[in-house]
């Protein structure tokens, strides 16, 4: 898929380096770097493994990634359909203000839309003020009445071993 100068594509392993620099860039942008314990082999496995946990597209220009989407089903009870949870979006400082993330955005509701999902959802920081106003400007709701609930590492230990 190719619009303007950006063309948006499935990520291949050739990817996975500028994904995973970009997913750093991201968590600097986001003020969370002292949380990335990934590395470039734990992405590769994640996408390209023999039942890839998740999936991403890439954007890019001149031949260089610019943009990438990280993304996965889940599940809605309530619908009985899968869903498509956007789990990261980000585009490098260089190519912002370009209108790339809103066409990776568009991408992506058309592959939900492909896959007959029920619903397209993701997260955002609440400071994330410019982010928001894009996603609101493109149709979705936030919904304030939700909060994220996450347990992790030696909580999630601790978490496991409640009787």
């Amino acid at each position: 898929m190719s619009t303007s100068n950006l063309t948006i594509r499935p990520a291949q392993p050739a990817d996975v380096a500028a994904i995973f620099g970009m997913i750093y860039e991201l968590a600097v942008f986001e003020k969370l770097e002292h949380m990335v314990v990934a590395n470039e082999a734990m992405l590769h496995d994640s996408l390209f493994c023999d039942k890839p946990v998740c999936e991403a597209l890439v954007g890019e220009t001149d031949g260089v990634v610019v943009t990438f989407a990280l993304f996965f089903h889940n599940f809605s009870t309530f619908l009985c359909k899968k869903g498509l949870y956007l789990e990261d979006l980000y585009v490098k400082q260089s190519a912002r203000g370009k209108g790339y993330g809103k066409q990776m955005l568009v991408a992506l509701a058309q592959l939900a839309v492909e896959r007959d999902c029920g619903r397209f959802e993701w997260s955002v920081l609440d400071w994330n003020s410019n982010a928001i106003k894009l996603y609101e400007s493109m149709g979705a709701s936030l919904l304030p009445e939700w909060r994220i609930c996450r347990v992790t590492g030696e909580a999630l230990t601790q978490m496991s071993q409640v009787s």
